[in-house]
């Protein structure tokens, strides 16, 4: 199994029941994220550098974005709730984590 199979393997176990595959783009060590539900439809597709699969921080910043985004896609989260979130934590001087 090499690297990118695996990393797609540990997006999928993050982000189930949805179906990742992670494909290498054609000239760039960047890759396509495509989020599919358990009948098989595209729920979201996103493109991924290199750096976000080979540092943790940022593999774990990507699954917390495309689990928010997945949350958006199904209409369990509002864009201008995270917005106002944002905002209260800017005025408070919090970080608001999702």
């Amino acid at each position: 199994m090499n690297k990118t199979e695996t990393i797609s393997l540990l997006l999928s176990e993050a982000l189930a029941p949805y179906l990742v595959t992670l494909a290498p783009q054609d000239s760039s060590s960047d890759a396509c994220l495509q989020v599919c539900d358990a009948s098989g439809l595209l729920v979201l597709e996103r493109q991924v550098k290199a750096s976000q699969l080979q540092d943790q921080r940022l593999l774990v910043d990507l699954v917390d974005g495309v689990q928010r985004d997945l949350l958006i896609a199904e209409g369990r989260l509002q864009p201008c709730v995270i917005a106002a979130q944002r905002h209260a934590g800017q005025g408070s001087g919090l970080a608001v984590g999702l």
